[in-house]
């Protein structure tokens, strides 16, 4: 026989599968796959969102990072033998390259306080490693998850570390979409700067305004928003690496503390800072909670964004229609020529679910119990899919719908001008009392508040111009009091 025909006939005989064990007894996993024993228990045990680890391509980097920084301060202390930490390093570039995100396949939510996700990133590294030495997949008396890949390590400092890291490089998406939201609102603020139209309190005529003084508010309550968010997320740099268990550093090196961060701190290019007490920071959820609320608090600010927009552009015929939303789709399978409101009905949707994640990230929160939080993965999976759905939705609302947007300028400036509301901007010259009687009449009559003003003799035409000119009666300026009117 051959040495091509013996190799063929090895290759159709050799096992399929290899047999790992725990401390629960052996399992056989398929050979190919790069995770361990304790993962696939993972994946038997919480099949739960059918959404992985390896779906948060930030989450498995950060866990590249972290094990890197591990594996670089274990051989400084020599902890860990040279060539088994240059192994698993290079498992780690590999992993944070991304190449491995398909092998990270436990649930995001899971109990256990993150253990199975940080065993998965272990026997990931573990078995490339071992290939990188020339070893088969398995072979953990060579390299170990635990012993070597886990080593100074616990998943209660590693888990919490690898999420704020996570998190710092997933804000600079959501930031992104926040700025091109509001650059979007920025630019119509400058288009429709000379459109006068009714602003409304109560769903009631109110005063005129702009529509350009409008979408400058919108502007300004999101940079408000981005500028907390930056803010907020320096609160993620302060660490417990280090902490291992509780906090107390047991089964850590004296100087491994302050040595691993700083490692991390080379690798992923961001100054992290040793928590002031690492017993208090394994435990505390108050960082993630802030950023929750601060996400809670941009969703509730753009929805209500969303529903002025749906309102402004009610009818065509029978709502305000004071503007146009781009036609994105047909609305309707009966209605025919009816469009709706769709990408600001689905951000609304979206601001939904980021008030009901937060809801769930405070509950988690709270449950914390003495020196553990084990709902952190609940804390994580909401949290990073809080900021993709919002960068999604935000980038939607920008393109989609506020760039396309047009005004009915007309009819905008027939409103302000046919309202009771304008009455306003002329109570300072005829008083309030005369200003309602004014008011009343016009409102059980239909008459025009002008004419009526007019009729009675009470404002010349030029003073009325004066007065109701739109700059005058959208911006502050000096009037001449009641009682010297001649």
């Amino acid at each position: 026989m051959s040495k091509k025909q013996i190799s063929k006939v090895q290759s159709i005989d050799a096992p399929k599968e290899r047999i790992e064990k725990d401390l629960l007894g052996e399992r056989s996993l398929p050979k190919e796959v790069y995770y361990g024993v304790q993962t696939l228990r993972a994946m038997e045990n919480f099949n739960i969102t059918s959404i992985c680890v390896g779906d948060f391509p930030n989450l498995v980097k950060a866990l590249g990072m972290v094990k890197k920084a591990c594996a670089i301060a274990n051989a400084k202390l020599n902890l860990l033998e040279n060539e088994k930490a240059e192994a698993i390093t290079k498992a780690c570039d590999e992993v944070i390259s991304g190449k491995f995100n398909n092998q990270f396949v436990v649930d995001m939510i899971q109990g256990g306080a993150g253990t199975s996700t940080n065993m998965n990133a272990n026997e990931v590294i573990a078995n490339r490693a071992l290939e990188i030495l020339g070893h088969e997949k398995g072979r953990y008396e060579i390299i170990s998850p635990n012993n070597h890949v886990n080593l100074s390590q616990s998943t209660n400092d590693v888990y919490p570390t690898a999420l704020r890291l996570a998190l710092i490089m997933s804000t600079p998406e959501l930031y992104e979409s926040i700025a091109s939201l509001g650059y979007q609102c920025k630019q119509k603020a400058v288009e429709f700067s000379r459109v006068i139209k009714m602003g409304r309190t109560q769903l009631q005529d109110a005063v005129p305004m702009t529509l350009g003084q409008e979408f400058e508010a919108y502007y300004a309550t999101l940079k408000e928003d981005l500028d907390m968010l930056k803010a907020v997320s320096n609160n993620f740099k302060e660490i417990n690496l280090g902490a291992t268990a509780i906090g107390t550093g047991i089964n850590t090196d004296p100087e491994y503390s302050s040595l691993v961060i700083e490692e991390l701190c080379w690798i992923s290019d961001i100054h992290f800072v040793r928590a002031t007490n690492l017993i208090e920071a394994t435990s505390d959820m108050g960082a993630f909670v802030t950023l929750s609320s601060m996400l809670k608090r941009t969703a509730i600010k753009v929805s209500k964004i969303c529903n002025d927009l749906r309102l402004m552009s009610s009818g065509p015929r029978a709502g305000l229609n004071e503007i146009n939303l781009p036609a994105m789709q047909p609305g309707s399978s009966i209605m025919p020529g009816k469009v709706n409101p769709v990408i600001p009905e689905v951000v609304n949707q979206v601001a939904y679910q980021v008030i009901g994640n937060d809801l769930a990230i405070t509950m988690a929160a709270e449950a914390g119990q003495l020196q553990l939080n084990v709902m952190e993965p609940v804390i994580a999976f909401n949290l990073l899919r809080s900021i993709k759905f919002l960068s999604n939705a935000f980038n939607t609302l920008a393109i989609r719908c506020i760039s396309g947007i047009t005004a009915n300028e007309e009819h905008c400036k027939s409103m302000v001008y046919n309202s009771i509301g304008i009455v306003t901007a002329i109570n300072p010259y005829l008083g309030y009392e005369e200003s309602t009687r004014i008011a009343k009449e016009a409102l059980a009559t239909g008459e025009n508040i002008i004419n009526l003003i007019k009729r009675d003799g009470l404002l010349t035409d030029l003073q009325l111009a004066d007065i109701l000119n739109p700059e005058n009666m959208t911006q502050p300026r000096r009037q001449f009091s009641f009682e010297k009117k001649s």
